[in-house]
């Protein structure tokens, strides 16, 4: 789900997110939130262990996970939570000569969430948008038909939320959509819901590209109107069972959606439209009624929460918590304001995004499956936020601007160095790419 897509941060008026909204206006929200690897399961990886995709195994799809890891839910099931997970997993490994792992999830690779357990590693594969199974804990098939696979979701995730709790829990509620349907090779709006979104408005980052965002902006508007309400659902079934008050709601993405207008399918860029995410929380510790313009990353989301919960952040983890920004105005006007991003898969780059720029460099001799790094890159992207926020004109080789790549060029380096990597060489480009 993209940033822009969010009605309240102001970007986009044909959303229909009235209760993301809600959560954007009472609780704390970023408008310049990253993903630090814009694909789904080393997001997922960055996501639970506040650590780069490289740091965590997970530096591509189906390779699977480092489990020695603390994540979020290991981390507060020792301090007395239970941790329950619902929906698309899609860390652990898996093999398509054999077709395996794309379902059932043994324990040992659920990264600690070992309470209530009803999923499908890789959901876009077991299911489709009105028919499907999941797996609950003991391998048992858990099968809906003739009912929306957002819905289907809520619906497990309220009937959770209804049962007592004798302990503080943790609820990792998972949704494919607005994701595409891999098979069907498109997105898939609940029946009626795209046509309430014919013309719709289009991003300034997408009108002047190619892509196929004529075709599925409709079904892309409609799929996320259906988690605005799945949002409402469990946020009215907390207020009805009065646990809404004493509860930290986070409501995040994996990474955003540029609908193959930068490369030939819908994520794996550097622009906003790929890495920019919705990143917002409510509750004890949140409800400061702000939206905060700092940039700040996807593997800040775990030391948030876990500092909300008054538990110890492990050294280990590299994500900051985000807390103090919404009560310090020194803690903001310190903050770093910049992300750092690993992409692979459609290429093996690296980039930063400030409050003003976006950086990319790559290694055009490796398409981005064989290793999770290099030693060797070259300017690639290079964007002035402030003066072209869609992303439009490549700014990487043009003279008048080589002062700024070269700053940008060594703040990448010392990146690459504290996400555990190694300073690579990276050559500055000669023409325009």
């Amino acid at each position: 789900m993209r940033s822009d897509f969010v009605g309240a941060y102001g970007e986009n008026s044909r959303t229909v997110t009235p209760n993301i909204d809600g959560m954007v206006r009472r609780g704390t929200a970023f408008q310049y939130a990253m993903t630090n690897q814009p694909l789904c399961s080393p997001a997922r990886a960055c996501m639970i262990t506040g650590r780069y995709a490289v740091e965590t195994g997970e530096w591509k799809l189906a390779v699977g996970m480092d489990w020695s890891l603390p994540t979020l839910a290991s981390v507060l099931r020792e301090n007395g939570y239970t941790a329950n997970m619902i929906g698309k997993w899609h860390l652990m490994k898996r093999d398509e000569a054999t077709h395996t792992g794309f379902g059932y999830v043994p324990p040992e690779n659920r990264g600690g969430f070992l309470d209530l357990w009803e999923a499908a590693n890789e959901l876009e594969w077991t299911t489709h948008p009105y028919e499907g199974t999941l797996w609950d804990a003991a391998g048992n098939e858990i099968t809906y038909k003739n009912e929306y696979r957002v819905d289907f979701i809520t619906d497990r995730a309220v009937k959770f939320l209804r049962q007592p709790q004798e302990k503080p829990f943790l609820l990792y509620v998972s949704h494919l959509e607005p994701h595409q349907q891999n098979d069907m090779k498109r997105m898939v709006a609940p029946n009626g819901y795209a046509e309430r979104f014919k013309n719709p408005y289009v991003p300034a980052d997408l009108r002047s590209l190619p892509g196929d965002w004529q075709e599925e902006l409709p079904d892309y508007y409609g799929c996320i109107q259906k988690v605005d309400e799945s949002v409402g659902r469990i946020l009215k079934t907390l207020e009805e069972q009065n646990q809404l008050d004493n509860t930290v709601v986070a409501f995040i993405s994996d990474h955003g959606c540029q609908f193959r207008t930068r490369n030939a399918e819908y994520k794996r860029s550097p622009q906003d439209a790929s890495i920019r995410i919705p990143f917002m929380f409510q509750g004890p510790g949140f409800d400061h009624a702000v939206t905060l313009p700092q940039v700040v990353n996807l593997i800040d989301l775990t030391p948030t929460l876990l500092a909300a919960a008054g538990v110890p952040i492990p050294a280990s983890m590299k994500g900051k918590n985000l807390m103090p920004l919404a009560e310090s105005a020194e803690a903001r006007q310190q903050w770093d304001n910049t992300a750092y991003i690993q992409i692979s898969e459609s290429m093996l780059a690296r980039a930063i995004r400030t409050k003003d720029w976006c950086y990319c460099v790559v290694d055009r001799m490796k398409t981005g499956l064989e290793q999770p790094s290099s030693m060797h890159y070259e300017e690639y992207q290079m964007y002035s936020l402030a003066d072209d926020p869609a992303e439009q004109v490549n700014l990487a080789g043009r003279k008048e601007y080589v002062a700024q790549a070269s700053l940008l060029r060594e703040e990448l380096k010392k990146r690459m160095v504290a996400a555990g990597e190694q300073e690579a060489e990276i050559t500055p480009a000669r023409l325009y790419p």
